[in-house]
């Protein structure tokens, strides 16, 4: 019996123009990066012209609606096209966005329609490159703390602060930042967000030097940075949301972060660590072992709950079905997953999985990088504890009311 799930005649169409127009719109000189944040400068243009090119067709956010310039396509479409880049090795978007990726469909809830003119077009086309700033040093996953101040002025918003734990390589066009515009107000009363051009006065972007960073999309990265703003004048229309109306939109843009749309990310990594475990080299394979066997079964598993978990989300959220607990959930299950998984492949091949040797050589270093990503991503977008708690406001534990999810359109 055959319980494979296949296309629909209308989708296996959508699937065979997606997969065309990704044989001719993604270079040859495309290089599959160990870190998807650190890369060269040429293969991070290649990324953005393919993120262009992705944008141009309404693809590169395709749920977003065609009036902004996304797709807006169903939810099957949109799990095709992660399908078809994924079979390829790349995500949507191909570059890191986290910003875009989050501010997008926040400014689509809180946004004015003079904010969704003119903020989503050039984010849906790839034009230009979003950073999210949140933490700051003494503020992570407890948000309320930061102390980056933005102090209206006339017709600007004065900001002075730092963030920290920021974007990737290359830089970005905007910033998508929380401040505080109220700093004598009630906590969670007095916050604001402000789409802020990177090209402003006053700002300073410095690397940090880090062993590896839990970043969006389950992805980590070496690659972060501070940003200083020093008296930064940015447009008083730049604030998204309503002035000290922040925690509210922050609602939106936590749901997003935390998997609340689904993530359907790149599980890759893990098929080709199965596959080479599974390859036969001098009459025997790694998969011959019975133990490593069972073990092999058990991180395939873990990885298809994982992936299910984001399918469930994703069709909740483009569907408009109620929703509650699910992005928590999944956020929770990502991060314990990914680390069982990583602890698997240790026990399954040894520490020399971690070299370039002749046999994990094909994987060019990614499962070394894929054990510290399951690492500190535990930390990043809230921790372990706090997805639990925020499972148990939503159904309803400690309270007598339940927090309901963000919301999303």
């Amino acid at each position: 019996m055959n319980f494979a799930i296949e296309d629909s005649p209308e989708q296996s169409a959508f699937r065979a123009e997606v997969r065309a127009f990704l044989a001719q719109a993604v270079s040859p000189k495309l290089e599959h990066s160990v870190d998807p944040c650190d890369m060269s400068l040429e293969q991070y243009q290649l990324r953005r012209d393919l993120g262009r090119s992705l944008g141009a067709q309404g693809w590169l956010y395709p749920s977003m609606p065609k009036e902004y310039g996304g797709g807006d396509l169903s939810a099957e479409k949109v799990a095709i096209l992660h399908d078809e880049l994924s079979r390829i090795g790349l995500a949507l978007p191909p570059y890191y966005d986290a910003g875009g990726r989050m501010s997008a469909p926040t400014i689509l809830v809180w946004g004015t329609s003079e904010h969704k003119q003119r903020f989503l077009p050039p984010i849906c086309r790839g034009e230009v490159r979003t950073w999210q700033l949140l933490s700051e040093p003494g503020a992570g996953s407890d948000l309320a703390g930061i102390k980056t101040t933005a102090i209206r002025d006339g017709d600007a918003y004065v900001v002075n602060g730092q963030k920290v734990f920021v974007g990737s390589s290359h830089g970005a066009d905007y910033s998508w930042t929380i401040v505080v515009t109220d700093p004598k107000g009630e906590r969670h009363q007095n916050l604001s967000w402000l789409m802020i051009p990177m090209t402003l006065p006053g700002i300073t972007v410095t690397p940090m030097d880090l062993l590896a960073t839990g970043g969006e999309g389950g992805s980590g990265s070496g690659v972060k940075n501070a940003v200083f703003f020093d008296n930064v004048r940015v447009p008083a229309d730049h604030l998204i949301g309503g002035e000290n109306n922040g925690w509210k939109v922050a609602s939106t843009h936590l749901e997003v972060e935390h998997g609340g749309m689904g993530r359907l990310a790149d599980r890759r990594v893990i098929y080709e660590f199965i596959e080479l475990c599974r390859e036969r080299r001098d009459g025997y394979a790694i998969a011959d072992d019975p133990g490593a066997r069972a073990e092999l079964v058990e991180l395939y598993i873990e990885a298809e709950i994982t992936r299910l978990f984001a399918l469930r989300n994703h069709w909740l959220a483009h569907t408009n079905q109620p929703r509650s607990y699910e992005g928590a959930q999944y956020s929770l299950r990502r991060k314990l997953s990914g680390l069982d998984i990583s602890e698997k492949m240790l026990r399954i091949a040894g520490p020399c999985v971690l070299t370039k040797d002749k046999r994990w050589g094909p994987l060019r270093g990614t499962i070394e990088y894929f054990q510290r990503d399951a690492i500190t991503a535990l930390h990043p977008g809230a921790t372990t504890d706090i997805q639990r708690v925020i499972m148990a406001r939503r159904i309803g534990i400690g309270g007598r009311e339940r927090e309901k999810a963000g919301a999303l359109r």
